[in-house]
C-alpha cells in the first residue's frame, strides 16, 4: 500500500508514528509544510520538516514535541550575551547543527528536497519525507498592534506573541509562484490512500494545498482522501488553530473544518466521539464520517486512530 500524508509539525509527526505502527509494510510518503520556515542567524530553519524527522528518527524532545532531546543552549546564551536576537526563538546547540548543514548544502546549490533527503539519511525516519516545494514560501499573519495593521512572520505570531492578538489574515507568501518539489505530484498520483492528519488546517495542510498543482492533483488522484479532525469539542487538540481558523472565516468545529476542505477534496473524515452529533451534518455534505477517540495519548491510541483512518479509506473505496 502506498500512502501519502500531508503533514505539519507536532500533530502530523505524532500521527505518523501511529501510522507506521498500523501499516508497517506500507510505503509512506510525507509531504511536509515549509511555510513555517524562517531564516535565523543566517541559517535556514525548517521547523515542520525537522519535527517529523526528529520524531520518527528518535531524536525529538518528547515533552515539548519539538526540538532535540538532551538539548543544551550554549550558543543561544552566547548570542544573547552579544545582544544578537531574536531571543524568542529557542534554537538549541544540537538543532543548530542541523540548520548549519542544511544552509551549507543550500548554498552549494542543492535544492531543499535533496537536502532533506540527505538529512533523513542520518535519522532514518521510515518514511520518504519531501518538502512541499523547493521554492521559498513563508506564511505571514496580518495583525494589529498599536493601532497599526502589519504582516509578521508566522513564527513571530505563534512563538513570540503566542497568538495572543487576533489574526486578520493568513497569507502563504510566495506560494502562488512556487512549484511542487520533485516527487510530490508523482507520489500523489501513485498513492492508494491520501491522509490529512490532525495538523493545522490553515497554516500546515492549508499551506501545502496552496502550492499550485497540489490540491488539483489530490482531487484528481481517484483514491480515498481521509482526514482526522484537529478540533475536538470545539477546541484545538493542541496549539492555537482556532486563532488562524477565525482569520479565514472558519469556525473551530470538526464539521466546519471538514467543510473548509470540502467534499471535492475530502472523502472521509474522522471526528472525536464528543463530536458524534456532527456526523450527520458532515455526511450530508457528501463526506463519509465516523466518530472515534482522537486524542493521541500514547502510541497505542495513535495507532488505533491510524487504523481507523485506513479502514475508513477502504469503506470509501468500496
Amino acid at each position: 500500500m502506498r500512502i501519502v500524508v500531508l503533514a505539519g509539525g507536532i500533530g502530523g509527526a505524532r500521527f505518523l508514528r501511529g501510522l507506521l505502527a498500523a501499516a508497517p509494510e506500507a510505503e509512506i510518503t510525507v509531504i511536509g509544510n515549509t511555510g513555517d520556515d524562517i531564516h535565523l542567524f543566517g541559517l535556514k530553519v525548517c521547523p515542520d520538516l525537522d519535527t517529523v524527522m526528529y520524531t520518527l528518527g528518535g531524536g525529538i524532545h518528547e515533552e515539548q514535541g519539538w526540538g532535540r532531546a538532551d538539548e543544551t543552549f550554549t550558543v543561544k546564551e552566547e548570542l544573547a550575551a552579544y545582544g544578537v536576537g531574536p531571543e524568542w526563538f529557542g534554537l538549541g546547540d544540537r538543532d543548530f547543527a542541523t540548520h548549519i548543514v542544511r544552509t551549507q548544502m543550500l548554498a552549494a546549490g542543492y535544492p531543499l528536497s535533496a537536502v532533506t533527503e540527505a538529512l533523513c539519511a542520518r535519522w532514518k525516519p521510515g518514511v520518504r519525507l519531501i518538502p512541499m516545494s523547493d521554492d521559498r514560501v513563508e506564511t505571514h499573519v496580518l495583525v494589529e498592534t498599536d493601532g497599526e495593521r502589519k504582516a509578521i512572520h508566522f513564527q513571530e505570531y505563534w512563538v513570540r506573541l503566542r497568538a495572543a492578538v487576533p489574526a486578520h489574515a493568513v497569507v502563504p507568501v510566495g506560494a502562488e509562484a512556487a512549484k511542487p518539489a520533485p516527487g510530490v505530484l508523482e507520489a500523489i498520483a501513485a498513492a492508494d490512500v491520501i491522509v490529512f492528519p490532525p495538523s493545522n488546517p490553515v497554516v500546515s495542510i492549508g499551506t501545502i494545498l496552496a502550492v499550485p498543482g497540489v490540491r488539483e492533483a489530490i482531487a484528481e488522484a481517484g483514491v480515498p482522501v481521509v482526514g482526522l479532525s484537529p478540533i475536538v469539542g470545539d477546541a484545538p487538540v493542541r496549539g492555537m488553530a482556532d486563532k488562524v481558523l477565525a482569520a479565514v472565516g472558519v469556525e473551530s468545529t470538526a464539521a466546519a473544518v471538514a467543510a473548509h476542505y470540502g467534499s471535492g477534496l475530502l472523502d472521509g473524515w474522522l471526528v472525536d466521539t464528543v463530536d458524534e452529533g456532527a456526523v450527520p451534518q458532515i455526511e450530508a455534505a457528501g463526506i463519509r464520517c465516523r466518530a472515534i477517540p482522537l486524542l493521541m495519548t500514547d502510541l497505542d491510541a495513535t495507532t488505533r486512530m491510524a487504523r481507523e483512518a485506513l479502514a475508513l479509506a477502504e469503506e470509501v473505496r468500496a
